[in-house]
């Protein structure tokens, strides 16, 4: 239950403020957040969300249960433009792109998983 981004316009710095935001929630508490959020990142990660909540759904998992388990945020691409400066100087101006992945987990999945990692523990 994946779904990936690839060079969305925007530096990767600013576009990991909005997925550090809803990383570990659920997916209906995610998209509620992302609506009221005022930064530029948080429509096109929203519409990516939804994207792996289709692709859970066609695998037959019930969109309820989702869980956002991982969201990353690498660079991408780096456009290099230039612009001049004084004294007939050019400086150069990056333009960075971002590759977002998003996977989902089961909420089910991930209680099981925790408290077998308690039960461990207390032996």
């Amino acid at each position: 239950m994946k779904a990936t981004l690839t060079n969305y316009r925007q530096s990767p710095r600013k576009v990991r403020l909005v997925a550090n935001a809803v990383k570990g929630k659920g997916v209906a508490q995610a998209e509620v957040e992302l609506s009221y959020m005022p930064k530029r990142a948080s429509d096109p990660i929203k519409k990516l969300i939804k994207s792996a909540v289709a692709n859970a759904t066609k695998d037959g998992i019930d969109a309820k249960n989702l869980v956002i388990k991982n969201i990353e945020v690498n660079q991408g691409l780096v456009m290099k433009r230039f612009m001049p400066r004084a004294m007939g100087v050019a400086k150069p101006i990056k333009k960075k792109m971002s590759h977002v992945t998003v996977a989902l987990a089961e909420k089910s999945a991930e209680a099981k998983k925790a408290v077998k990692k308690v039960s461990k523990k207390s032996k």
